[in-house]
């Protein structure tokens, strides 16, 4: 009796689909429950890692071992290797791993004989690892799925969960490098010249070593650029015996596209440095078109709210003496001014420290968008009239009262360059594309003509008082056209909620409300009791609260919404990848890449003003164009990688791919129909 209750008892024992592990979880997927004789299966092992701790690659550096499973089938059953998507360099101390954060899918094929016995059969392997981060821990788990055979066709649909999750990592795997392209070294003194030859301008080059010993894993790559590809200058191994006759690798290149390779001995042509040093024509023309692109954006949608406000200062001191409206003009101007200095610092920074950003960054963050909102927000209830910020700050004494013109102003400045980074306007794209590839000297040369020219509207009028006589008078009506002002301001504050909306989904909405609800009782304590300290200082701790509980609702109520470039069911649009591009350029097709963000106001209103219109589709249909959308509404390296290669550091940005050419056409930040029509219509020339 005792041996039959144990016997019953083992199918509840059968091993999981997967197990948590130290610092690990790990599935095996298998999407298809129902094989069918004769034809192969996808299946995968995922590893789903705690932050900092890794697992490794085939070759998995100076340290480490890849992971392997060790399979039980029934007859007719085999599985084949576990194949490696591209690694990430992993620093630690001296040495160089190679390997995976956060995630990972290594997917394998399950083969079925076409004499394998139809059924029920269990698909059981022993999964083994290492897992490191400071240490290293080995683990281990028996994986168990249960699935059948059928004799003919499967007709069972596939478990949408592991589907989602083969489907989402499979782009991750390198291919095989085009038939177009070729990749050759010579070996040099110290170690090995690559040339990678695709056809195309490359920015940027990792390599990986499939074997052992032959690279010195942590020692620079060096990348420069050739026509048609890029050379890497790579250290070999003082463990290396003998002279190799194939570098075999996995080769990752401009826009995150990986390639396996096996790079044989020939001629590597010269190289020019990646960043060509700046010429002083070069650079005076750039910071022309900065100045000019800062005066037109001023005409950009994303500076309208600022502008509001800035016509509502001029008509107030337009009774001023000259001297004061010069001084407004110029604090504006140092607003302006400091403000891209401290974000290009950021950006320079950030860049400098390995991260792949571009202008307008900074709006990548949902935390950084709500808090936007919310300042927004609450200044618009001080212009509604809900309470008056000038009177709540003089309690905090008497002298800040005679400083506060100047500190609107500047803090104004700030404020327009804040709103104005989603947007770039005519010139402008070339310009900041231009000074983030040179000298931080150049790149700041640059960014404060660009700077000067936001302000040169204002400032003008500043420095010619007699043109304010055109302005009305100061009046009552000032104080309605205030309030008005608040309407843009709102309108602002819904368009970044609803951005933040794309990315976080209505929890993350739920927590911008929240945060409006605090700051507007906030706003109802300093309009209440104005002037008064304990108030405001009340009125401050619920702002902190409501920034606090913005901040946690957005970073930990909110999970991420899956951004799918804006592509809907039976769009004629399809998500960007460089694979995608290849894919169709190789079948002869020409190629429109749309480079946009839910927070760029230029591509919403490009993609409604010219995009999305009757002549433009039309265009698009008759010329056969593939139509692909490449979303930089969250941070995306193959993408910034892409723009970067363009000369590009932000969006909006259009590429047209004519078919047989190498480079793309980039259209303007501003479009027409025609403009875009006729590019199209330019395709039958090339």
């Amino acid at each position: 009796m005792v041996l039959v209750g144990l016997l019953s008892a083992l199918p509840g024992l059968a091993a999981s689909s997967s197990a948590d592990a130290a610092h690990l979880h790990v599935q095996l997927v298998v999407p298809e429950r129902t094989l069918s004789a004769g034809v192969p299966a996808d299946a995968g092992l995922y590893f789903k890692l705690d932050p900092g701790w890794h697992v490794y690659w085939k070759n998995a550096g100076d340290s480490g071992e890849p992971p392997k499973l060790n399979w039980t089938l029934p007859e007719g059953l085999t599985a084949s290797d576990l194949q490696f998507p591209a690694p990430k360099r992993l620093p630690l101390g001296p040495l160089m791993d190679f390997g995976y954060e956060n995630e990972v899918l290594f997917p394998l094929t399950l083969s079925v004989a076409k004499t394998a016995k139809a059924g029920p059969v269990a698909l059981h392997a022993k999964a083994i690892w290492l897992v490191c981060r400071e240490v290293c821990i080995p683990g281990k788990a028996e994986l168990e799925v249960a699935a059948s055979v059928a004799a003919g066709a499967a007709t069972a649909a596939p478990v949408a969960e592991d589907e989602a999750l083969y489907k989402r990592f499979l782009p991750n795997l390198p291919e095989a490098l085009p038939a177009s392209a070729k990749a050759v070294f010579a070996p040099d003194a110290t170690g090995f010249r690559l040339a990678v030859l695709t056809g195309q301008k490359e920015t940027s080059a990792l390599f990986f070593p499939a074997e052992k010993d032959v690279l010195d894993n942590p020692a620079p790559q060096a990348v420069s650029l050739i026509k048609g590809g890029i050379v890497v200058e790579l250290k070999k191994s003082p463990d290396m015996k003998a002279a190799t006759a194939t570098l075999t690798c996995v080769v990752e290149l401009s826009g995150g596209r990986s390639y396996e390779i096996a790079a044989v001995p020939g001629v590597v042509p010269a190289s020019a440095p990646a960043t060509a040093p700046a010429s002083a024509s070069g650079v005076v023309k750039a910071a022309g078109l900065a100045f000019v692109g800062g005066i037109l954006l001023n005409l950009m949608p994303c500076v309208f709210p600022v502008l509001f406000l800035k016509g509502l200062a001029l008509v107030q001191a337009s009774g001023e003496e000259r001297r004061k409206m010069r001084g407004h003009g110029e604090v504006y101007a140092t607003g302006i001014v400091v403000s891209f200095w401290v974000l290009v610092g950021a950006l320079l920074a950030l860049r400098a420290a390995g991260a792949t950003l571009g202008w307008g960054f900074q709006f990548q963050s949902p935390v950084f968008v709500a808090l936007m909102a919310g300042l927004l927000f609450f200044l618009g209830l001080s212009l509604a009239g809900q309470f008056e910020i000038g009177l709540s700050l003089t309690s905090a004494g008497g002298s800040l009262a005679q400083k506060q013109g100047y500190a609107g102003s500047f803090f104004t400045g700030v404020l327009a360059v804040i709103v104005a980074t989603p947007c770039t306007a005519p010139f402008m794209g070339a310009a900041v594309g231009y000074a983030l590839a040179q000298s931080a000297f150049v790149t700041f040369v640059i960014f404060t003509a660009l700077g000067l020219g936001l302000a040169a509207p204002y400032l003008v009028l500043c420095f010619q008082p007699a043109w304010t006589r055109l302005l009305p008078r100061p009046g009552a009506w000032m104080e309605v056209m205030k309030q008005a002002t608040a309407v843009p301001i709102f309108g602002t504050v819904i368009w970044l909620a609803w951005v933040l909306a794309q990315t976080r989904g209505p929890w993350g909405v739920v927590a911008l409300l929240s945060m409006f609800l605090l700051l507007g009782i906030a706003g109802w304590i300093l309009g209440r009791w104005p002037a008064k300290r304990v108030p405001t200082f009340a009125a401050g701790l619920v702002i902190v609260a409501a920034i606090a509980a913005c901040v946690y609702g957005v970073t930990t109520l909110a999970s991420p919404v899956s951004v799918s470039a804006g592509v809907k069911d039976g769009s004629a649009w399809e998500p960007w990848s460089q694979a995608a591009v290849d894919k169709y350029r190789a079948a002869g097709r020409p190629v429109f890449v749309d480079f946009t963000a839910s927070w760029c106001l230029s591509c919403q209103v490009n993609e409604r003003v010219a995009l999305r219109t009757d002549a433009v589709n039309a265009a698009f249909k008759q010329a056969n164009v593939a139509l692909l959308k490449a979303d930089w509404t969250e941070h995306d390296d193959a993408i910034s990688q892409v723009l970067t290669s363009f000369g590009r550091s932000g969006v909006p940005a259009y590429a047209l791919y004519a078919p047989g050419t190498g480079e793309p056409t980039l259209l303007p930040e501003v479009l027409t129909p025609g403009i875009v029509v006729d590019a199209v219509k330019g395709l039958a020339g090339k």
